[in-house]
């Protein structure tokens, strides 16, 4: 009796193929219920994954923290709830691409995401992988359409961050086991105590064989999935198996502010040729971004003309001061009779590194003499004092 043939494997070309029929569906879907205008995607998704027991859980708060994001994380695996896909998914199983895209491009409309969001465990598969390429490639098509429009502000330039969190083998199926052990032991407390919320007990997280089932099914497929985004998007490799406050560190590293990929490329374009002089509080991070790009958008003219003064007047004279951090500079530009002016030129420096702070001086200046009177006549002058402050060489002195 011959053995049973296995299922071909699919090519990589009918996987693509695959992923636009599921896309093109989903999209046509969505845009259906809610109108193109309405298709307005988080500006920045960071695609987190990781072996199980590697620490999405635990990290998911942190990575939220370093990038200002305060929108809930989407667990994908919370929003596969039907009892069919709970079933393949304790059997350690992955559920259909169509309906994890679905559920979750519909998920991520939601108006609390449009700022960022953490997707826990997506994507899986090589046709996920496609879909994700995809949204990224609409979302972009979408900002050329409405650059002209009201809307504009609604498309913004999107950023993807791949996060990986790695453990080997031994220590995932270590982890999943130990969670198990906790879960029962916490719920049995529960039930002598009465006391307390009790903990979800997966089967994967009791049974070694299973456990090992998930590991090999993220190494195989979910791993091999996002290192294929590696030359698309900014791609994060952390290794999880060390203490806790080293795995943040590395991720805080990984996820610091860079102005090259967050300001709208034209307005980095603009600003590009000033220095950077260390980096922007990451607290005003987003909030700063946000308010340069609007600069450029809607006051073009006036922003380039700022830049031009900075460069041109005002770093001639930081750049001397170098050594001391600390330069003075007195300007009576009318340009900054304009109050955005002023703000954009702070705000500018801010972007670059710098602390910049701006006073107005009031100057009497003679202008007339009345000889029979004795009287005279005075001249408003407008004087801005420009205080530039950065971290200044450190020399050695001998």
């Amino acid at each position: 009796m011959k053995a049973p043939q296995k299922s071909p494997k699919k090519s990589p070309d009918l996987e693509v193929k695959d992923a636009q029929m599921i896309f093109n569906s989903v999209w046509e879907e969505l845009q259906t219920e809610r109108g193109r205008e309405n298709m307005r995607f988080p500006k920045e998704i960071i695609l987190l994954g990781g072996a199980p027991g590697s620490g999405k859980g635990t990290n998911t708060a942190y990575i939220c923290k370093v990038r200002d994001i305060t929108a809930p994380p989407i667990v994908v695996s919370s929003l596969l709830d039907t009892a069919e896909m709970q079933a393949l998914i304790s059997e350690g199983h992955m559920v259909g691409d169509r309906e994890v895209v679905v559920i979750l491009f519909r998920k991520m409309l939601d108006p609390v995401y449009r700022e960022g969001v953490v997707l826990d465990g997506f994507p899986r598969t090589k046709v996920q992988v496609e879909c994700i390429k995809m949204l990224y490639d609409k979302m972009v098509s979408l900002r050329r359409g409405f650059q002209d429009s009201p809307l504009k502000v609604h498309f913004k330039q999107p950023i993807y961050h791949i996060m990986v969190l790695f453990v080997d083998e031994a220590e995932s199926i270590a982890r999943q086991l130990k969670r198990g052990r906790d879960a029962i032991a916490h719920n049995e407390e529960i039930s002598r105590t009465g006391v307390g919320e009790p903990m979800e007990e997966r089967r994967t997280d009791t049974n070694e064989e299973l456990a090992r089932n998930r590991y090999r099914t993220f190494k195989e497929k979910t791993y091999d999935a996002l290192l294929s985004l590696k030359q698309i998007f900014h791609y994060h490799f952390i290794n999880a198996q060390l203490p806790l406050d080293e795995v943040q560190g590395k991720i805080f590293k990984e996820l610091e502010y860079q102005s090259s990929l967050e300001l709208d490329p034209r307005t980095y374009d603009v600003l590009r040729n000033l220095p950077e002089a260390g980096e922007i509080a990451k607290h005003a991070r987003r909030d700063l971004v946000y308010r340069i790009d609007r600069y450029r958008l809607e006051h073009p003219e006036l922003f380039h003309d700022v830049v031009a003064l900075i460069e041109e007047k005002i770093m001639p004279i930081v750049r001397p001061h170098a050594i001391s951090g600390r330069a003075h500079i007195n300007s009576e530009d009318s340009l900054l009779d304009d109050s955005r002016a002023l703000a954009m030129l702070i705000d500018i420096f801010s972007e670059r590194g710098f602390f910049a702070s701006v006073d107005l001086h009031r100057v009497e200046v003679p202008s007339f003499f009345d000889m029979k009177t004795g009287q005279i006549s005075c001249k408003e002058k407008k004087v801005y004092r420009i205080t530039i402050r950065f971290k200044g060489s450190e020399i050695r002195r001998g």
